[in-house]
């Protein structure tokens, strides 16, 4: 079966957070292990694990509130702005709530009739669609490589 653009757009998306990508790297499997201690932890100046974890969620989030009819309601000073995480219960909620949004995400990408990738993502200034979408997939596999990164300077030992 012959896939259109949208259908492509989403089936990248899902496998960057879910796996079956060409980079055999994706959020939830790396961070199925990654304890509370692990996730908070900061190593020098570098965003925690927790912190990208939200960081990237918060794009998706605000992209997937275009797909569902409502605003686009995001801002970069305020991407970073986790709020604190105490506990496994809420750090596994942050995991299942990026894991959550990316499912609803790549079931709306792929139900866009591929001349919506054309039209303009809420504003001009952000570009069309396809844009925005693309570049969400970009910036997810831009911040799983520092994850992975982080995740093995800190079990190297390296604080």
């Amino acid at each position: 079966m012959k896939m259109d653009l949208s259908q492509q757009l989403a089936k990248h998306f899902r496998e960057v957070h879910t796996g079956g990508n060409w980079t055999w790297s994706n959020l939830k499997e790396n961070l199925e292990d990654v304890n509370l201690e692990e996730a908070t932890l900061k190593i020098k100046s570098l965003h925690s694990i927790a912190e990208l974890v939200f960081h990237v969620n918060y794009f998706v989030s605000a992209a997937l509130n275009v797909l569902e009819g409502k605003d686009l309601d995001a801002h970069d000073k305020f991407s970073f702005d986790l709020p604190p995480i105490n506990t496994n219960e809420e750090w596994n909620q942050l995991k299942s709530k990026v894991l959550n949004d990316a499912e609803k995400f790549a079931v709306l990408t792929g139900q866009l009739p591929e001349e919506k990738l054309w039209e303009i993502f809420t504003n001009e200034k952000y570009g069309n669609y396809f844009r925005n979408i693309l570049g969400i997939i970009e910036h997810t596999h831009y911040h799983l490589g520092q994850i992975v990164i982080i995740k093995k300077l800190i079990r190297e030992g390296y604080r």
